[in-house]
């Protein structure tokens, strides 16, 4: 699906070819090229960061009142929806993706903002309790320019995850997506500067700003007119933003990622666990950051749990997102797949046993394509590099446990502290725990459930702050201290 040089970057309000080099986006399940797309420059950057802050401060869009604002919100989602089936296709050809999966994505990017507009509808100020002759008020105000860096797994769900909250909260938007990934993201774009012109609104709310994170990214993290900066990426990425922000004095929200563990308990429906764990980590070939990567099993079920695994992991179809069929996708780019490999030779390495998968399929109908076989591994103690660097592949690595301290000791001993699955019957068990674990989403007898009203981000080195529900709004504005004397006496100074 090929653009037209004016569709390459939204820049300021106006769509045109970025100044920087160009590179090519290419389907992972045909290696065959889509497009290709200029990036823009760090100058080409510092525009749009202007533009963004003169649209940021006009009277049409400042002066706004928030119910106002949530008809842009709801104009979107509509437009979203309208063109659901192409902007999912546009992803499952980008990203390589099954297109159940990205159809999903398309419907939750329309989904956050309608819920977005509707939580903007219904915000509230706050009158603070009084403690002196004076009203109290607490208010909250625009940031102004809100960078947004955004990974490739999944960009339109993610694109709005930001979008939504900043926008209603006032703010312009410098939107970054991924140099693998740029175009769903400029499809979004597009829609967003057409509800923005039926709506009579600044076109420089938004600039859709295509090209490596080094040099764009960089960029906008480090423009002086941004005010906040919202990244979804890896932790290496986000600990650099973080120090940049410290600089700036900067507010940063940061999604990084994952090693989470998924634990069966002796009591577990098995049937139930089965399908769970292989969802959890297979679903999305493994891009993902909460993919429950470390499966910890009761010891005493361990042997006969991962030997019916493996048999239903041999099972899953490998193929293009365009089939129905698919269960697992390719991967993004045959750069990832190498990597992916390479993360398996490593455990092969250091004594890991490959129960299934270890390698690319075989077979024309997948060999110029970026496929990986779905992997499991054990033999591994939790220390080794296997079970601690997330590999963000289609690659499962089983480890049994003792008892509940054994359990909490192994699953917390990393890095990082996402998410956590937990499939038993023992509603006490998984309430202590779900508490136990560090992490910032814990599901209980499902995976990978997520829902816009409830909040999401991690802990440790998977991040800082919090995306989704109510207070996603408040995210992205200032708070403000209002007082009003109500005194019938000047104050002691007065004369």
């Amino acid at each position: 699906m090929p653009r037209t040089p004016a569709d390459e970057a939204l820049i300021a309000g106006r769509w045109r070819r970025g100044a920087g080099a160009p590179a090519d986006t290419v389907d992972p399940a045909t290696g065959r090229v889509l497009a290709t797309v200029h990036a823009v420059t760090a100058e080409e950057v510092a525009e749009a960061a202007e533009g963004a802050a003169r649209a940021a401060a006009d009277p049409r869009w400042r002066e706004l009142l928030p119910h106002e604002r949530a008809r842009l919100l709801y104009r979107v989602a509509a437009l979203i929806e309208e063109d659901a089936e192409e902007l999912a296709a546009l992803q499952t050809a980008d990203t390589g993706k099954a297109l159940a999966e990205t159809r999903a994505l398309v419907a939750s990017a329309a989904g956050t903002f309608r819920y977005t507009a509707a939580a903007l509808e219904t915000a509230e100020e706050a009158i603070t309790p009084a403690r002196g002759a004076y009203v109290t008020l607490s208010v909250h105000e625009p940031i102004g320019v809100v960078g947004a860096v955004n990974p490739w797994n999944s960009p339109v769900a993610s694109d709005a995850q930001k979008l939504a909250p900043a926008l209603a909260g006032g703010n312009a938007v410098l939107l970054k997506p991924a140099e693998w990934t740029p175009l769903v993201s400029l499809a979004l774009g597009r829609l967003v500067s057409r509800a923005l012109g039926e709506l009579g609104l600044p076109p420089g709310l938004l600039s859709v700003l295509p090209g490596r994170g080094s040099v764009v990214g960089d960029a906008i993290v480090r423009d002086p007119r941004v005010g906040k900066v919202t990244f979804t990426g890896g932790t290496t990425t986000g600990r650099a933003i973080a120090h940049a922000a410290a600089e700036k004095l900067m507010p940063v929200s940061l999604e990084l990622g994952g090693k989470s563990p998924t634990v069966v308990l002796a009591d577990a429906d098995v049937e139930l666990a089965l399908a769970g764990v292989m969802f959890g980590v297979f679903s999305s070939s493994g891009q993902s950051c909460v993919a429950g990567s470390r499966l910890f099993v009761a010891r005493e079920l361990y042997a006969d749990f991962v030997g019916e695994l493996v048999e239903r992991v041999r099972k899953l179809r490998v193929g293009p997102g365009t089939d129905p069929d698919t269960q697992v996708a390719p991967l993004v780019h045959h750069a990832h797949r190498d990597a992916v490999a390479g993360y398996v030779d490593r455990a092969r390495a250091e004594g890991a046993r490959v129960l299934c998968g270890g390698a690319a399929p075989e077979g024309p109908a997948y060999a110029d394509g970026a496929y990986y076989l779905p992997t499991v591994l054990d033999g591994l103690p939790n220390s080794a590099r296997t079970c601690q660097e997330e590999i963000f592949g289609p690659v499962l690595v089983a480890l049994p446990f003792a008892d509940e301290d054994d359990l909490v000791a192994q699953a917390n001993d990393s890095v990082y502290g996402l998410a956590c699955g937990i499939w038993t019957r023992d509603h006490r068990a998984a309430r202590r725990i779900a508490r136990r674990v560090d992490a910032g989403t814990v599901w209980v007898n499902t995976y990978k459930q997520f829902s816009i009203s409830t909040p999401f981000g991690g802990t440790k080195d998977s991040g800082l702050g919090r995306e989704k529900g109510r207070d996603g709004i408040r995210s992205y504005q200032r708070q403000k201290s209002l007082y009003w004397g109500t005194a019938e006496t000047p104050l002691p100074w007065a004369h």
